[in-house]
């Protein structure tokens, strides 16, 4: 049974290990509620998955530690378990799908561990290190349906209860579930009046559709860029505890995700990795079901793959309506660009790139398209463009916004 004396037990073993990391207000987030971010981006490893994984290997008996450990990750529960297990002189080896991040793998082999790349998503991972573990007798360090995995993730709530005392939610990712687990047990049990909100990707909403279907499923595929929450499936002891703590699991999607990313960086001066932004995510949109009230983001991990962070970025400027293309059909005479550039300039638009297309065979032989790629403020300013170009007399026939 997890018990606040098996938390409070975490807190004392990882006092030495973990950074208390800090509970900041963060006005800067357009919402309708009163946002504080608690930081487990700046985490020891970037993550909180320190927490739990150093707690429970340092709960093994010497029997289990001399057999070595062998865990599954799509990165972040990797980097803990590889530390944890430095720390501690033990050998460790680390399976995670071949999808995961360069940088995670990198990280994860930086700590000391070695790595086995499965093929396919973290699921196909968990499965190899399952057969590993018969092969060779490991002990195995689950990542989230673990009682001592989830009462380590439960001591981040109990930092943000003496971190903030007015609190009225906590907004929290969902993966496999441990995190929530521990953070609802710990702030449901404490401050029954506290709303907790569990926050998925919708390409991989396993612990959604679990709640929805009132049992575990296992969804056919994961389809997100969040990998930190990509899991097919949901654990049972994490579904148990998530069903009886967490008020409502919320779903947002990846372009949503991408702009929260965006916004913690320039507004919050923050790097998050997908699963760490979603919980942001879900305030920014205002799917919440609640408003005016004092509320905690967590920010779960910032390990993000520099290799996709342009991506994402452009994702977010679109998702916000800080960039978009126009496409605009002109009869093709001498000057029109100039009267398009014009009017966007005019207006307070940047623009960045022109494409001028003649050969479409859907277009009159004397017309063209003129394909407009601009920055803007916001979505209002595009409105604000696109009237004034068609108040003079220019046709719009696409937009992505």
């Amino acid at each position: 049974m997890l018990t606040l004396d098996k938390i409070y037990q975490a807190s004392y073993v990882l006092k030495d290990v973990i950074r208390p990391t800090e509970l900041m207000a963060a006005p800067n987030i357009d919402s309708e509620n009163n946002i504080f971010l608690k930081a487990e981006n700046l985490q020891i490893t970037g993550s909180f998955k320190i927490r739990g994984s150093y707690f429970k290997i340092s709960q093994l008996s010497d029997e289990e530690k001399a057999k070595g450990i062998i865990a599954c990750s799509a990165g972040n529960h990797a980097q803990g378990v590889a530390l944890a297990a430095q720390k501690n002189n033990i050998p460790c080896l680390i399976c995670m799908p071949d999808s995961a991040p360069i940088s995670k793998i990198e990280a994860t082999k930086s700590y000391g561990a070695d790595i086995h790349l499965a093929q396919g998503s973290y699921d196909d991972a968990y499965d190899d290190a399952l057969r590993l573990q018969k092969e060779k007798g490991y002990t195995f360090i689950h990542p989230f349906n673990d009682e001592d995995v989830i009462a380590g993730q439960g001591t981040i709530g109990f930092e943000i209860l003496d971190q903030l005392e007015n609190i009225d939610a906590v907004v929290v990712p969902i993966g496999g579930g441990g995190l929530i687990s521990g953070v609802a047990f710990a702030v449901k049990t404490l401050k029954p009046e506290c709303k907790v909100y569990g926050v998925q990707a919708a390409g991989a909403a396993s612990m959604s559709e679990a709640r929805k279907c009132d049992k575990i499923v296992s969804l056919d595929e994961v389809n997100t860029f969040a990998d930190g929450i990509a899991v097919k499936r949901a654990g049972d002891l994490t579904y148990e505890l998530t069903k009886k703590y967490v008020d409502e699991i919320i779903t947002v999607t990846d372009d949503e995700i991408a702009a929260a990313i965006l916004m913690l960086m320039e507004k919050q001066k923050m790097v998050a990795e997908g699963a760490g932004a979603v919980s942001v995510a879900a305030a920014m949109f205002n799917k919440l079901p609640i408003k005016d009230k004092n509320v905690v983001c967590i920010v779960s991990g910032g390990n993000i793959d520099v290799n996709i962070l342009a991506r994402v970025i452009t994702r977010g400027l679109l998702m916000s309506g800080r960039k978009t293309s126009l496409t605009i059909a002109l009869v093709d005479k001498p000057g029109q660009l100039l009267g398009v550039s014009r009017i966007i300039s005019e207006c307070g638009g940047n623009v960045v790139a022109v494409d001028y297309d003649n050969g479409d065979p859907d277009m009159d032989i004397n017309s063209c398209f003129l394909k407009i790629t601009m920055e803007t403020k916001n979505h209002e300013h595009i409105e604000a463009i696109i009237k004034e170009l068609e108040k003079n007399d220019f046709k719009i026939v696409k937009e992505r916004t």
